[in-house]
């Protein structure tokens, strides 16, 4: 089992979970085939819109666990994004960074936080997925 940050809007976060997939890099499909079934994803996002000018978030945004079914490519047009299924948790809030910035391992300098999400998805430590995991209110 494996854990993954995907980075993305909040509105996009939330279309992926209405939807039930996961989508990263701009729907490219590399990353998407490094993950297994029962892996888990968090989402982070920066803002709460792709939009430049969209108000900054910085949060973990969803959670949830990728399904067994294969990477596929969904048509949207004149997009045809890359996607993997995921049975998303349902929460009832969202998690700040900022509180947590100097307990995750995955951030090596905490003056430059935000460096890990800049390549849009990354690999982290079961600690440090649990560390987010358990500060999601999660309905069961």
């Amino acid at each position: 089992m494996r854990y993954w940050i995907g980075v993305a809007s909040h509105d996009h976060v939330l279309n992926g979970v209405k939807g039930g997939f996961c989508q990263l890099g701009h729907g490219k499909k590399p990353a998407l085939e490094k993950m297994q079934a029962k892996d888990w994803i968090i989402y982070y996002s920066p803002r709460q819109e792709l939009a430049p000018d969209s108000q900054t978030l910085q949060a973990f945004t969803a959670i949830g666990e990728i399904l067994a079914h294969p990477t596929y490519q969904a048509d949207l047009g004149d997009f045809k994004p890359w996607r993997r299924d995921v049975r998303f948790l349902e929460v009832a809030q969202i998690v700040p960074i900022r509180p947590l910035i100097a307990k995750l391992e995955f951030i090596e300098n905490p003056a430059r936080w935000g460096y890990p999400f800049l390549r849009g998805h990354l690999e982290i430590g079961r600690s440090d997925f649990e560390l987010i995991a358990k500060l999601f209110e999660i309905f069961t």
